[in-house]
């Protein structure tokens, strides 16, 4: 419901890979359903991705303005058309696709010096360093997005005090520390930072952990009641700046199947009828839910256990079928020459390619959703009241891991050790056994003496549909970041 009496002009620069641009698209969404106009800057892709939904968005009255951005993709050594992290043909040149990404800077303040009414602030993707020049060049203040939760936040900040004083060890778990909870980790458990890979990314790191210094605030897709305590704690150590949790984003999607059908990706891979009418033949909390990401490049060795884990399981499942390029093929070659999918085809649905993750997960029928625990999945399988089955690859997502299994209580760990770093993962040695993923999958989906795992999902998701309604702490964020920006703006 909108409550701005004149007219407010936000502009919003994503990152270009899924899990960060479909929550800020998401966002963008919810401001403007605050009477905030707001100018979503998007690639030629992202664009044709997220056409379906930001035009519906702007036929109900939304005042949302989509500015395109070319790629210079060729320019940056990447094949032509490569415009989004989950479309590289690997990832070892994630360093090119960050050389493009510094290339867009005139492009986008062309853009900031056309928009009218001028823009009061910048919401920015906080991996595009750039912004931070822009913000100061046409004197508006810079929010940060950061894909993260407070949790994940503040073990980092904590691991960087670690890593100074050469306190992480090699090989031994340890704790980390001065945070609310006790949680254990290994460094190879750890993002790249403090458990680099071969490809060196320190100097994108250094420049982007730089450009934060001058931030106004940060936005955080999450909610208060779910991880207060880290709220606070982030707060404090950011030196009580402008923390505003306006989550869970993927809830603005409530009142639409379209929209969750679509979330993503204009063009789901398969028939939201047919999955549906699916998911409709099956009992309340009985399907498992099976997806490692958008941006998972899956092993043959690794894709066998999983599928081999929910075939012993003896549960009914969907599992997302995406690997990459010579990859799919291996895959689709051990489906075929295995009759993989004949065996199971009473109790499975598979889809390759994108999948409608938000449309599945809020089906009744869903009992649990094995994940590679991006924050976007992870928030996403706590807003559907679902128990999570872990599985984490790279990034933080083992601390999201750590979050759901040890501080929500959601969670169970099929037990990965490592982070499989990009572009390393035919060298990956250690991988999960089909018997630890169907294990996993029984502890979840089992009522009995793990049923409380069950009962704690279906409140947590309660309080997280609460937290965006009328009155609720991310509803009451999002008015108190409008009426910060105007307050401070107003000359």
């Amino acid at each position: 419901m909108a409550f701005v009496s004149e007219e407010i002009s936000f502009v919003m620069i994503p990152l270009m890979a899924p899990g960060h641009t479909i929550p800020m698209v998401d966002m963008a969404k919810l401001l403007a359903s605050r009477g905030v106009t707001v100018t979503i800057l998007l690639t030629t892709l992202h664009a044709s991705r997220f056409k379906a939904v930001i035009d519906r968005a702007v036929s109900s009255g939304l005042p949302i303005r989509l500015r395109r951005l070319h790629f210079p993709a060729e320019e940056a050594g990447l094949p032509a058309g490569c415009e989004s992290f989950d479309t590289l043909p690997s990832y070892t040149l994630a360093t090119n696709f960050f050389a493009a990404i510094n290339k867009l800077r005139d492009q986008a303040e062309k853009i900031l010096e056309e928009i009218t009414p001028r823009p009061r602030c910048i919401i920015c993707d906080r991996n595009i360093h750039w912004t931070a020049q822009t913000a100061e060049k046409f004197k508006i203040p810079r929010i940060v997005f950061d894909g993260m939760s407070c949790f994940s936040q503040m073990s980092i900040h904590n691991l960087y005090i670690l890593q100074a004083d050469n306190r992480i060890p090699e090989t031994t778990p340890f704790l980390i520390p001065d945070i609310p909870d006790r949680i254990e980790v290994t460094r190879a458990q750890l993002p790249g930072a403090f458990n680099p890979g071969t490809l060196d990314m320190d100097d994108v790191r250094e420049k982007i952990k730089a450009s934060e210094g001058g931030a106004y605030g940060y936005i955080i897709n999450s909610f208060e009641e779910l991880e207060h305590k880290y709220v606070d704690e982030f707060r404090k150590v950011k030196g009580g700046i402008n923390v505003w949790c306006v989550g869970p984003l993927s809830l603005c999607n409530e009142d639409s199947v379209d929209d969750k059908a679509q979330r993503g990706n204009s063009t789901a891979s398969i028939d939201q009828e047919n999955c549906l009418k699916w998911l409709d033949s099956w009992q309340p909390g009985s399907v498992v839910y099976a997806c490692l990401g958008s941006l998972a490049r899956t092993t043959l060795a690794q894709f066998v256990e999983l599928a081999l884990g929910l075939e012993a399981s003896n549960r009914p499942f969907i599992l997302v079928v995406k690997a990459a390029g010579e990859k799919q093929l291996q895959v689709e070659r051990w489906i075929s020459s295995n009759q993989f999918e004949e065996r199971v085809q009473k109790r499975s649905f598979l889809i390759r390619g994108w999948a409608p993750q938000v449309l599945i997960l809020s089906h009744p029928s869903i009992g649990g959703f094995l994940t590679h625990c991006g924050w976007n999945s992870t928030l996403e399988g706590i807003t559907a009241g679902v128990p999570l089955i872990t599985w984490p690859l790279f990034a933080e997502q083992f601390l999201n891991e750590k979050f759901v299994v040890n501080v929500v209580g959601t969670g169970v760990s099929v037990g990965s050790e490592s982070v499989m770093h990009m572009g390393e993962e035919d060298r990956s040695e250690r991988k999960v056994g089909r018997e630890n993923v169907r294990s996993a999958i029984e502890r979840v989906m089992e009522e009995g003496k793990e049923g409380n795992r069950r009962e704690v999902a279906r409140k947590v998701g309660e309080m997280a549909k609460k937290a965006v309604q009328a009155g609720g702490s991310s509803h009451l964020n999002i008015t108190l970041l409008i009426q910060q920006i105007i307050k401070i703006t107003k000359k």
